[in-house]
This record gives C-alpha cells, sequence and structure tokens, in this order.
C-alpha cells in the first residue's frame, strides 16, 4: 500500500470516527436499542437453526458425527425454546445488571447441561463473561470465574464420551479466559480515556483560571501604578496652582514659575501614563514592539523629591546601606512606596511642611521611614484614624510582594509617619 492510498484513506477513517460517535452518542440517549440488538442477533445466528432443525425445516447430519449426537439429550421443542430463551433473554440486562444476568445465565446453563441437552445458544455464558468483565464490578469477578469454571468443568464431563475430558476444557476455559480478557481490556481502554478527558477538561478549566487571575492581577498592578501617578502629579498641580493663585496677589513674580512647574509635572504625569497604558494598547503592526520607557527607580528619588519641593514641602533625603545593588523590582516598589507618602504628606500637612526620607538596608531588610511635621495649623489628618484610602492599601499591596508590611499613624510628637519593612532574602513560607 503506497503513501497515496493511506492518505486516501483520510476521508474514510474520519467519516467511521464520526459515525462511530453518532452510534455513542445514540446508545447513551438509548441504551436499550444496542441491547436489544445484540440479544435478537444471538437469538437469530444461534437459537433459530437449532430450532429449525428440531421441526425439521432443516436437515443434515445435526449436531455433528454420531457419537456426539448419542452423548446428548433431545429436548422437544417447547424445552429447547424455553432453554433458548433463558439463556439469551437475560443478556437484555448485560449492561444495566451484569451480575443478575450472568447469574441467570449461568443457572440456566448449568441446569441445561445437567439434563444432558447442547445447545447453541450456551454461548450466550461468554457474551454474559464478557459483560460482567466489562461493566460490572472488579470484585465480582473471582466467584464468577469460579462459576464458569465449574459450569464448563460439567461440560467437559458430559462430552467425555466423545473428546478426552482435558482437550474439552482446554477449548473451554480458552474461550472463557479470552471472553474475560477482552472485556478487562475494553474496561481498561475506557478508563484510559476517561482519565484523559477528565484530565483535559481540569487542564482547560486550570488554564481559563489562570488566565482569568493573571488579568486581575494585571488590572491590579494598572490600577496601583495608575493611582500612584495621577494621584501624586495631581496633588502636586493642585498645590501648585494653589500657591500661584496666591502668588498672583503676594508675588506676581512666582506666578510664572509656578505655571512652569505646573506644566513640567503634567507632561511628566502623561508620560508616566503612556507608558503604562501602552502595554494595554494593541498596536498597529502585530509584530512590532511597545515603545516603553524605564520604570522608576531609587536615582528618580532625587527628582520626585525636587517636584514636591518645588511644590512648597521640605523634604530632606538620606539612604544607608547598598541601596544601589538592590533589583529592579524592589527598587520600583520602594518609589511607588515613597510616591504614595509624599503626596500624603502633601495632601495633608500641605505647603511649609517638612518631611525626612529615610531609606536603609541592614543585612537582608529594608526600611522606609517617612516622617512629616504636620500641617503648621494642627487641624487633624482627615481620614487617617477611621478609614484607609486606596494609597495605603496599595502600599502595603507592593510591600506583600516581598513579605513585608507598611504601617502608617501619628509620629512621635507632631506630624504623622509612614514605615515599611521590605525582606530581601525569601521567607520561609517561600522556600
Amino acid at each position: 500500500m503506497t503513501t497515496d492510498d493511506l492518505g486516501g484513506m483520510g476521508p474514510l477513517v474520519a467519516r467511521l470516527g464520526r459515525a462511530g460517535q453518532r452510534l455513542r452518542h445514540a446508545d447513551r440517549a438509548r441504551p436499550w436499542v444496542l441491547d436489544t440488538a445484540v440479544t435478537v442477533l444471538v437469538f437469530l445466528l444461534f437459537c433459530l437453526p437449532d430450532l429449525l432443525h428440531a421441526v425439521g425445516a432443516i436437515g443434515g447430519d445435526g449436531d455433528g458425527p454420531r457419537r456426539f449426537r448419542l452423548a446428548f439429550t433431545r429436548l422437544p421443542v417447547a424445552g429447547m425454546l424455553a432453554f433458548q430463551l433463558g439463556l439469551v433473554l437475560p443478556l437484555l440486562w448485560r449492561r444495566r445488571a451484569p451480575a443478575v444476568a450472568f447469574g441467570a445465565v449461568t443457572a440456566v446453563f448449568v441446569l441445561q447441561w445437567a439434563l444432558g441437552a447442547a445447545l447453541r445458544a450456551d454461548v450466550a455464558l461468554f457474551v454474559a463473561l464478557y459483560s460482567l468483565a466489562l461493566h460490572g464490578r472488579v470484585r465480582q469477578l473471582p466467584w464468577a470465574g469460579a462459576a464458569v469454571a465449574g459450569a464448563l468443568g460439567l461440560v467437559a464431563a458430559r462430552v467425555s464420551a466423545a473428546v478426552s475430558v482435558w482437550d474439552a476444557l482446554f477449548f473451554l476455559l480458552s474461550t472463557a479466559t479470552a471472553a474475560l480478557a477482552l472485556g478487562l481490556v475494553i474496561r481498561i481502554r475506557r478508563a484510559q480515556l476517561a482519565g484523559l478527558r477528565d484530565r483535559a477538561a481540569r487542564l482547560e478549566i486550570e488554564r481559563d483560571q489562570r488566565g482569568r487571575l493573571a488579568v486581575a492581577a494585571e488590572r491590579a498592578r494598572v490600577a496601583r501604578e495608575m493611582h500612584d501617578i495621577v494621584g501624586h502629579n495631581l496633588s502636586v498641580i493642585i498645590t501648585l496652582a494653589d500657591a500661584g493663585a496666591y502668588a498672583t496677589a503676594v508675588a506676581p513674580e512666582r506666578r510664572r514659575e509656578a505655571l512652569h512647574l505646573i506644566g513640567d509635572t503634567g507632561r511628566r504625569a502623561l508620560n508616566e501614563l503612556r507608558r503604562v497604558l501602552g502595554v494595554l494598547r494593541e498596536p498597529d503592526d502585530p509584530h512590532a514592539e511597545p515603545e516603553l520607557s524605564p520604570q522608576p527607580s531609587l536615582a528618580d528619588i532625587d527628582a520626585l523629591c525636587e517636584g514636591v519641593r518645588a511644590a512648597g514641602l521640605q523634604v530632606v533625603y538620606r539612604t544607608a546601606g547598598d541601596v544601589d545593588a538592590l533589583d529592579d523590582g524592589v527598587q520600583l516598589t520602594v518609589y511607588r512606596i515613597v510616591q504614595e507618602a509624599l503626596t500624603n504628606t502633601l495632601k495633608h500637612a500641605g505647603a511649609g511642611a517638612r518631611a525626612t526620607l529615610a531609606i536603609a538596608v541592614r543585612d537582608a531588610r529594608l526600611t522606609v521611614t517617612v516622617q512629616d511635621s504636620g500641617p503648621p495649623a494642627p487641624v487633624g489628618r482627615p481620614g487617617a484614624v477611621n478609614e484607609e484610602g486606596h494609597g495605603l492599601v496599595g502600599m502595603r499591596e507592593r510591600a506583600a510582594l516581598y513579605g513585608g508590611h507598611v504601617s502608617a499613624g501619628p509620629a512621635d510628637g507632631a506630624g504623622w509617619a509612614v514605615r515599611a519593612t521590605l525582606f530581601l532574602a525569601p521567607q520561609d513560607g517561600d522556600r
């Protein structure tokens, strides 16, 4: 057979596969149809010839050579039909109640051979054994095998006048073993296919869940970035606008400087928003790489402090330890925590306040402390005691990525303090 012949068989195999699938669906919808068809087929192939011979409708040598005919008992037509129905009708329940069907067939089989009668319908015993191995409980197979061995031993004893007992047992037990093995093989194969289908379904569900979790995590990340960028820059812009409005009446020469600072802050915020939102936009060219600027790092904190200083907040910034050796993820987390803390200071303490920023690395622990002097006129910190805004929640989420924590509350004396701790080495729970 050539390769072209094999290729031409592709559509035929596909059609056969679809036909088999339709048959399986039909069988699941109406299982009694297949059971009835099997029962009718066994009756036509193995029962009808014996009945026609008994009534003389067909001739021939009957059951074989004369020595075989003498070894068996001839049954009347009514008795033969009763035994045939007793052997074949239980096959209607071979899948719904395989143990009951096997027991009924075995009982009729033993009774028939106890009378010394031989029927072609005895093949129903092997069909029932096959069905029990395929559809029944595995723990039922030992006693079923013992029952079949005993019944076939009775058959071998009955035909001993014409055939050696050992030859008869070998043939009969080989047939029974083949029926049992066929049922077990098909059962194992179906179990394997069912396991593969279940595994594929579970993998598909897990893939969908991972996709949804990834989408949720990305949304949370973008939300945190948007909050930090928009919140910080708007706070700076609002403070500069208020200062510019005040300067218009008091010091008109400062108005131009405030407007320039507002423009610079707005452009910086716009660039950061483009960087964050650029990964969410579908590019015109699917193969083109999105244009992304680097993520903020500790080197950008100086510029961050300059921006809030321009808005009127006095910031003292100092570091301790090897902060330049931190990886990019840690530096971005520290930058966003500092940005949010300074934004809150600018928002609540206002221009003219003083803030101290300290970043320290000691062993495998990094600490960030932002402490302000409070507003010039103590008016309280709105929402600081009973409410937590999204900023504090975002800081805690970022710190939790490194097994850390964030605390915020009144400082010793006046003002407010935010303290964040990050662990730079894997924690015990992460190993």
